[in-house]
């Protein structure tokens, strides 16, 4: 299905380019609207947002769109991708929208929809709006007497934070415990570390203070770095690094080690397996998950289910096999038994609660298996597909042919940003080094 405006998660794009303009975003409103307008009764849609500049620009173009086809507005300010989804369902919304480019840098921003029960939209309902957007608005607006109203709500944050502290076991605390917590000067910058405080640990915050400008800079789960470096500066038990929106978290144990989300998958089937609560018979994965995740769940009878990238893939699996544990090895990590999207500060909690429940350290209880050696590495291009040209498929082919059977290779193109991501990996570091770089020349000669 060609799409013109929403990619693998929501419409994205530069902030006041082409690609989202206050223009577009207020046509984005005005259809999604018309069809979430459905009944008699007063329709309702809720608005978050991360803390870019440009995000203030979209939200208004967005309030225009809603009101003008007759729906009130609830806006809450900065609040994770989690919590808007959360709320959606909590306060009886029609639509709930996030205003957040996730992980990219603060120049590019993006608006993910989710229906009223908390779900991202299907392919089919975000076609429904593009062939609103291009043409249909003309009707459908409301009488003047019907236009929506627009207001803030002041205790979103407030009831995130209840809601976050009620995943974590009762009778456990993180007393005692030192984390640090990196909110990626993002949309969690106050709620993640309100969370951990009320639950007793002594954290040290970064990441935590927004200007517009510098969400994601050096910081957050795609550069944890800087959170590693002040776990062992300040001799913490734990660190945790959310993205821009929070829906994605990697973590670190007291020596500063990364623990990501093919370690957490592991470590949460092991732990929902003693208890009786993983559904499924496994864990939903993607293609990019290590094998060193699948064997380890083979061992213990335990299956990886491999969806393509993307948590809308992992999410629409755990539907189709009613697993209950899904994510990336990203961060990205879904347990639907308690939100209907990824959330950074959930899974963090639950690797908590294990360290917290078998009083054992970080380093101790959350490297679980040893990872085949894998090698990621982006290509940035403009202009024509490179997958498209036959010099690169060719030589994607002999690379395969080189791993032969003994590892994997995976190429694609990202579905947020114009790059080409390519993955490898083997028992055999050498040669996933060799094929990486081999492929990475080949789709650089026709990058640029």
């Amino acid at each position: 299905m060609t799409r013109k405006f929403f990619g693998t998660d929501g419409i994205r794009g530069r902030a006041n380019s082409p690609a989202l303009t206050p223009e577009l975003a207020m046509k984005a409103g005005m259809a999604a609207g018309r069809i979430f307008t459905r009944g008699d009764h007063r329709h309702r849609v809720v608005i978050g947002k991360d803390t870019r500049l440009s995000g203030y620009m979209i939200e208004s173009a967005l309030v225009a769109g809603f009101t003008s086809v007759g729906m009130d507005v609830f806006q809450f300010g900065p609040l994770p991708t989690p919590a808007v989804a959360m709320l959606t369902r909590s306060l009886r919304a029609d639509l709930g929208v996030m205003i957040s480019a996730s992980h990219n840098q603060f120049e590019d921003n993006g608006v993910k929809f989710f229906g009223p029960d908390g779900q991202k939209l299907s392919d089919e309902c975000e076609a429904s709006i593009e062939a609103l957007m291009m043409n249909g608005l003309q009707e459908g607006l409301a009488e003047p007497r019907a236009i929506g109203r627009a207001k803030r709500i002041d205790d979103a944050q407030a009831r995130y934070i209840e809601f976050a502290k009620q995943t974590f076991p009762k009778h456990l605390r993180l007393d005692g415990r030192r984390i640090v917590i990196d909110c990626a000067h993002g949309a969690a910058y106050k709620v993640a570390p309100a969370v951990l405080w009320e639950l007793g640990a002594d954290i040290v915050e970064i990441g935590v203070s927004p200007n517009g400008f510098n969400i994601n800079q050096e910081c957050g789960s795609t550069a944890p770095d800087a959170m590693m470096h002040k776990v062992r500066e300040m001799r913490a038990d734990f660190g945790i690094a959310l993205d821009g929106d929070a829906d994605r978290v990697v973590m670190a144990d007291e020596n500063g080690q990364i623990i990501d989300g093919d370690q957490i998958l592991a470590l949460i089937a092991r732990s929902w397996t003693k208890a009786g609560t993983l559904r499924g018979g496994g864990v939903v994965g993607t293609v990019m998950s290590n094998a060193g995740l699948e064997r380890y769940l083979t061992g213990m009878n335990l299956k990886l289910a491999r969806a393509p990238v993307g948590d809308r893939y992992v999410l629409e699996m755990m539907h189709k096999g009613d697993f209950n544990v899904g994510g990336e090895q990203s961060g990205h990590i879904i347990l639907n038994d308690f939100t209907t999207t990824g959330d950074g500060l959930i899974a963090a909690l639950q690797v908590l609660a294990v360290i917290a429940g078998e009083n054992r350290k970080a380093s101790e209880a959350a490297h679980l298996f040893e990872p085949l050696p894998q090698l990621l590495h982006n290509v940035r291009f403009r202009g024509r597909h490179p997958l498209e040209e036959p010099r690169v498929t060719e030589r994607i082919r002999a690379a395969e042919a080189r791993l032969n059977g003994s590892g994997r290779l995976l190429v694609r193109k990202s579905g947020t940003e114009p790059v080409i991501r390519i993955m490898a990996e083997s028992d055999d570091i050498a040669l996933v080094q060799e094929v990486v770089r081999d492929v990475a020349s080949a789709i650089e000669d026709v990058a640029n």
